[in-house]
């Protein structure tokens, strides 16, 4: 008997079920005052009869709490097959992105999508930083984390993160209206970060780990985060960035900030 109450206990503390608790506390009430004769109108009986039905006939039809499958939480790179980064920065108007290369991430397909979309527009904001290829044994490290631990490597990650140097450099003298910075960090915390919109309600993080060995670069589990699935896990990986960020080092191209309104 204790444990029943105490598990309606939970339940309201927890406001659950508390539709179901209302009704049957109110029914229990008017059936002791039924035993008064005349002390409870009958309109009053069946009007509160009929409410408690409606309610739990109701509350039938509400789907249930879901019991989640992990398989439709974490994925890896094969999920943006469905829903590609490329649609996701159309309509964006931050783009914070950390990776040890990122050179998939900034493909040239990509980086024409931030240029015409959100490096076009007066609020649009696109920070980007990965490793800094002068810390030798931050990339020695780094090597060994994401191309020796392969069993099919297809990329080679000094080749690719001199690639990118390159490209952020040439995206950083762009005649644009928004504003675009990248910076250089001296370790590889084992993951790669994505933040589409972190300050808005609609806004995405993904995070992809790299894990000790895969099989392919493909193959790393990766798990995306809503801010309205959960706030607290969205700021915590949007500080993460944040902190990232702070730690990394400017570098000589400086931040390209609305060129096309200094030069008018």
């Amino acid at each position: 008997m204790s444990a029943g109450w105490r598990r309606v206990g939970r339940d309201l503390k927890n406001r659950r079920h508390v539709d179901a608790y209302s009704i049957a506390f109110v029914t229990f009430v008017l059936a002791v005052l039924s035993l008064v004769p005349d002390f409870v109108p009958d309109p009053v009986r069946w009007a509160v009869l009929f409410a408690g039905v409606g309610i739990l006939v109701w509350k039938v039809t509400v789907p249930g709490p879901l019991t989640g499958n992990v398989d439709e939480l974490l994925k890896n790179r094969s999920a943006f097959d469905e829903s590609p980064l490329s649609e996701r920065f159309k309509n964006a108007t931050e783009v914070c992105i950390f990776a040890p290369s990122a050179v998939n991430i900034l493909s040239a397909h990509n980086c024409e999508l931030l240029r015409t979309g959100i490096l076009n527009k007066p609020d649009g904001v696109v920070r980007v930083v990965v490793l800094n290829p002068a810390n030798e044994s931050a990339v020695q490290l780094a090597t060994r984390q994401l191309d020796d631990s392969l069993d099919y490597p297809l990329q080679d990650f000094r080749a690719s993160l001199q690639a990118t140097i390159r490209q952020l450099s040439r995206m950083s003298s762009w005649q644009i209206v928004g504003s675009f910075d990248y910076r250089l960090l001296d370790y590889n915390p084992g993951f790669s970060l994505v933040s589409i919109d972190p300050t808005v309600r609609n806004g995405h993080v993904i995070i992809e780990f790299h894990g000790f060995h895969n099989e392919a670069t493909s193959s790393r589990m990766h798990i995306e985060i809503s801010r309205q699935q959960s706030d607290y896990w969205h700021a915590y990986w949007t500080s993460q960035f944040n902190r990232i960020w702070e730690a990394s080092s400017p570098t000589s191209d400086g931040p390209a900030r609305k060129r096309i309104d200094q030069e008018k």
